[in-house]
C-alpha cells in the first residue's frame, strides 16, 4: 500500500473510488455532482492524498484550498475509506502524510465538518487535536412539506435577481459567518451554479438567497433585522423554489446560535434534520 498524492490521478479513478466509500451513506452523488461540489469547496488534487493498492484507492482526503476568515486554510472536501480498509487508521495516515506538504504551501490551518452522530469520526479527530469552533443545524426537507403560505402586506416586497458583487453591504444582514462551503469564496468558484435573489421594499435592498438549483442547497439567506417577519424570507425561499431541480430543498450548516434560521423553518413545518461540528487544527 502506498499514500501519494492525486495529482496524476483522473477525476474516474477518484469518483470510483468516493462512491464506493459512501455507498453505505443516504445521499449518494453522480459524476457530475461530485465535480460540482469539488470546484465549490477548492478541491486541489495536488494537496489531496490518497492510500493505493495497485492502480485502485482504497482511503482518501479530498483537500479544498482558499482563504477562509481572512487565512490561508485547507478544507476537507471528503474523506472516506472503503469498507473493506475500515478499522487501519488510513484516513489518520493519510493526513498526517500531507501535513510537509500542506505546510510547504504556507497553509497552517486545517479545517472540517463532522456530524456529531459519528462519533468515530469525532473521536479520532479530538485524539489528533482538532478544536470544536461551531455547532452547526443542518435541514433537509420533501419540497411539499415546506408550508409556505405568504400573507398579503400593506407595503409589497419585489424579488429580483442580482448580482451580488454589486452590493458590499450583505454581510450586515448576517447572523454568522458562512461556513466554507458556504462562503461567498465558494460561491465564486462556480457563480454560474447559482441563483442569487434579492428583496426589495421600493429600490432598497432587505434581504437575499443564493440557491443552487442543480443540488436544492440554499446556500445562503438572510434578512435585514428591521424587516424580518414580514414574509421577506418566505418570498425569497418561494422564488428560490421555482428554480429547484431537486425534490428536496436543504440549508446546511446554519450556526446552531442563529434562533432566527430556526424559528423561520419551524413555523414553515421544518425541523432540524441534524448536526455537524466545524473543527480546525493548526498544522
Amino acid at each position: 500500500m502506498e499514500i501519494k498524492s492525486l495529482e496524476k490521478t483522473d477525476f474516474e479513478t477518484i469518483f470510483i473510488a468516493f462512491s464506493k466509500a459512501f455507498a453505505d451513506y443516504d445521499i449518494q452523488l453522480n459524476a457530475d455532482e461530485l465535480r460540482v461540489m469539488l470546484k465549490r469547496r477548492g478541491f486541489n488534487p495536488e494537496l489531496s492524498f490518497a492510500a493505493f493498492e495497485g492502480e485502485d484507492i482504497v482511503a482518501f482526503t479530498l483537500n479544498g484550498i482558499g482563504n477562509y476568515n481572512g487565512k490561508k486554510m485547507a478544507y476537507d472536501t471528503g474523506t472516506g475509506t472503503l469498507k473493506q480498509y475500515r478499522g487501519q487508521g488510513l484516513a489518520t495516515k493519510i493526513f498526517e502524510y500531507s501535513l510537509p506538504f500542506l505546510k510547504k504551501e504556507n497553509i497552517n490551518h486545517y479545517l472540517l465538518e463532522v456530524l456529531q452522530h459519528n462519533s468515530k469520526a469525532v473521536s479520532v479527530y479530538r485524539k489528533i487535536n482538532f478544536q470544536t469552533t461551531r455547532e452547526f443545524n443542518y435541514f433537509v426537507w420533501k419540497n411539499e412539506e415546506f408550508k409556505n403560505e405568504i400573507e398579503e402586506f400593506s407595503k409589497p416586497f419585489k424579488i429580483e435577481s442580482i448580482d451580488i458583487e454589486d452590493y458590499d453591504m450583505l454581510s450586515d444582514f448576517w447572523d454568522f459567518y458562512p461556513s466554507w462551503q458556504n462562503s461567498f469564496e465558494s460561491i465564486q468558484r462556480s457563480k454560474e451554479d447559482f441563483v442569487k435573489l434579492g428583496a426589495f421594499e421600493d429600490t432598497m435592498l432587505i434581504g437575499y438567497c443564493i440557491f443552487e438549483p442543480n443540488s436544492g442547497d440554499i446556500t445562503q439567506i438572510a434578512v435585514d433585522k428591521e424587516h424580518r417577519r414580514k414574509g421577506v424570507a418566505s418570498l425569497l425561499v418561494r422564488e428560490a423554489g421555482t428554480y429547484n431541480k431537486c425534490s428536496t430543498t436543504k440549508l446546511i450548516n446554519a450556526d446552531i446560535t442563529c434562533n432566527s434560521i430556526v424559528g423561520f423553518l419551524k413555523a414553515k413545518n421544518i425541523e432540524v434534520k441534524g448536526k455537524q461540528f466545524e473543527m480546525i487544527k493548526e498544522i
